[in-house]
């Protein structure tokens, strides 16, 4: 990733003058340029290609069932698309309610896989050319779309069930298109349970399979379809790892998602605006502290508040125990996967449990934490919490990463497996919008800490960690390398910290946010982890949307595992570092 062409009032002018039939600016209060669908890849092809735009963020969609802030009634198709530094370059694309579709940029950007199918499964916008358009949260059981403004009144809302023996119109659901299981539960039309199977037969044998054939006419062997999960106990969380094997070797893989999909979303768009905060922790529990942070930062951009500098200093260390804590869990985790070093993550265990008092002293919970607040934080550090802060980042923390080092860091059992391992090169990486230490690790030095400051990060002194090869050895080494850059940063903000309030402004349970759009960002601990929301002026979000890094880091898993051992698969999915609350939301 290079440095940025201009400010991106820039680059729309420059994309208005290069297609003047395609491209106009979006109309206030929202952001970014309106692109024509039906020049949306021309488009994409020349920001990509000339501007520098290779790392495509976000892909989601927005349901305007009437004009709204100057939108037209329509599904707006939104990318949030970046070059090396800078904030982010805003794409609308108008798909029309009756029939919405729009041409799918997987071919250009392969992030958009993933997310492209989650739009079509929760939005039912449909991509032209996508190669695998399909659910990917939900059931293809799972009658609707529900993102839609208009699913909440017909299938979830009714006065005595949420599900109906009859269609929104009125008349009875047929009954070959009924549950076995009771009338009350409705299927989409013309799918019925009796007759489903599965998209990919998933049991038994596949010998001689025509892609074998294309590959290797005189290939012998079978190919054995072979189901990890959702119920095993290296996936991180229900998560199905579909595998096609030759032998022992892999040569494709699919990740199976949406076996803890709760409706994050939706229940977001009615909970009021501060309501969502205790939400957020529930996403990557493992780092909830950080969930918190670019939620608030988006509504803060929304409602025009900067918080004071104490708070922003207070948010940063927060924000750096946190990445530190999910560190050292992950790489116990990983020994603990390989089979070989069940003590480390004890001891990785052992160092969370302090981070975690420090937590509770802070917020009053060790987990679920709901610390910050729009413009600022909860509660001031006390005495006592910073004394802990001090004593965790000059003397125990440090100690414990030199013991984790020593554990693995040389070991040759932990370097036969992991070293050329899981490889991905730097190129794919950006292509398939992976972000965080799996990024990195290719050598890609992209930290959204430096490409785009927020809070006051741009006060500190620290250093991009990246690694060279690209496999499972060098994600363990960025990890470690970040570790003690958090170290880095926790002892100058809590030598700097300064004096002055922790909040912005009065508290408020409720509030009114300005109506708008905004996309806000942070580097957490597994990558870019972004909020999208979009105001209507009223009490609540009208659209709240999560670009989670577990869901589209897990993307490319099917890249990095082909040619490797089934047995490999464990650690090359220890190495991505998900949360299945995070991927399924």
């Amino acid at each position: 990733m290079n440095e940025p062409i201009g400010p991106t009032t820039d680059i729309i002018t420059h994309l208005q003058e290069r297609f003047p039939d395609a491209v106009q600016p979006a109309p206030a209060p929202y952001q970014g340029a309106i692109v024509a669908r039906d020049q949306l890849v021309e488009v994409a092809t020349y920001l990509r290609d000339e501007l520098d735009y290779t790392y495509l963020s976000s892909v989601t969609a927005v349901d305007y069932p009437q004009p709204l802030n100057g939108m037209p009634a329509c599904f707006d198709v939104v990318y949030h698309l970046f070059q090396g530094r800078g904030g982010p370059l805003t794409l609308h694309v108008h798909a029309d309610r009756e029939n919405p579709v729009v041409p799918s940029l997987a071919p250009l950007f392969p992030s958009a896989l993933v997310q492209e199918r989650e739009a079509w499964d929760l939005m039912g916008v449909r991509f032209e050319g996508h190669p695998d358009l399909r659910r990917i949260l939900l059931w293809e059981g799972f009658d609707g779309h529900p993102l839609r403004k208009d699913w909440k009144e017909v299938y979830y809302e009714e006065e005595h069930k949420p599900f109906s023996s009859r269609f929104p119109e009125g008349r009875p659901v047929p009954a070959e298109s009924r549950s076995p299981f009771g009338d009350n539960l409705r299927y989409p039309p013309g799918w019925s349970p009796r007759d489903w199977r599965p998209l990919v037969d998933v049991w038994g044998y596949a010998p001689h399979d025509e892609l074998a054939r294309q590959e290797n006419p005189n290939h012998p062997a079978d190919r054995v379809v072979l189901n990890m999960g959702p119920h095993h106990p290296s996936t991180h969380g229900v998560l199905r790892l579909l595998a096609t094997l030759e032998g022992e070797r892999i040569v494709k893989l699919e990740p199976m998602m949406g076996f803890l999909h709760r409706c994050h979303e939706k229940i977001g768009e009615r909970n009021i605006w501060m309501g969502n905060i205790p939400y957020t922790d529930r996403l990557d529990y493992v780092c909830a502290m950080s969930n918190e942070l670019p939620y608030v930062l988006a509504v803060e951009k929304l409602l025009g508040v900067e918080p004071p500098p104490r708070a922003q200093y207070i948010r940063v260390i927060m924000a750096e125990f946190t990445r530190f804590l999910n560190h050292a869990v992950s790489i116990g985790f990983t020994g603990n996967d390989l089979g070989i070093y069940f003590t480390a993550m004890l001891y990785a265990l052992e160092e969370r449990e302090h981070i975690l008092d420090l937590f509770e002293m802070v917020s009053g919970s060790r987990l679920m934490c709901n610390y910050m607040r729009f413009g600022g934080v909860a509660h001031d550090m006390s005495e006592e919490a910073l004394s802990l802060a001090r004593a965790l980042a000059f003397e125990r923390l440090p100690r414990f990463v030199d013991q984790l080092e020593a554990y693995f860091t040389d070991n040759e059992l932990f370097k036969a497996r992991t070293v050329g391992v899981g490889v991905l090169p730097p190129e794919m990486a950006v292509a398939y919008g992976c972000t965080g230490p799996l990024l990195r690790a290719s050598g890609v030095p992209y930290d959204i800490r430096r490409a785009e400051p927020y809070f006051a990060y741009d006060e500190f002194d620290f250093d991009i960690v990246v690694g060279q090869n690209g496999d499972v050895y060098d994600r363990y080494l960025v990890r470690v390398g970040e570790m003690r850059q958090s170290l880095r940063i926790l002892q100058q903000a809590l030598n700097r910290l300064p004096d002055g309030p922790i909040l912005a402004g009065k508290k408020s349970a409720t509030l009114k946010v300005p109506a708008g759009e905004a996309y806000a960002r942070i580097e957490a601990p597994k990558g870019e982890l972004g909020f999208y929301v979009v105001s209507d002026g009223g009490p609540n979000p009208y659209r709240y949307h999560i670009r989670a890094p577990s869901f589209v880091n897990l993307g490319v898993m099917g890249e990095i595992c082909r040619g490797h051992l089934i047995a490999d698969v464990v650690i090359i999915l220890a190495s991505i570092d998900i949360t299945l609350g995070e991927v399924d939301r």
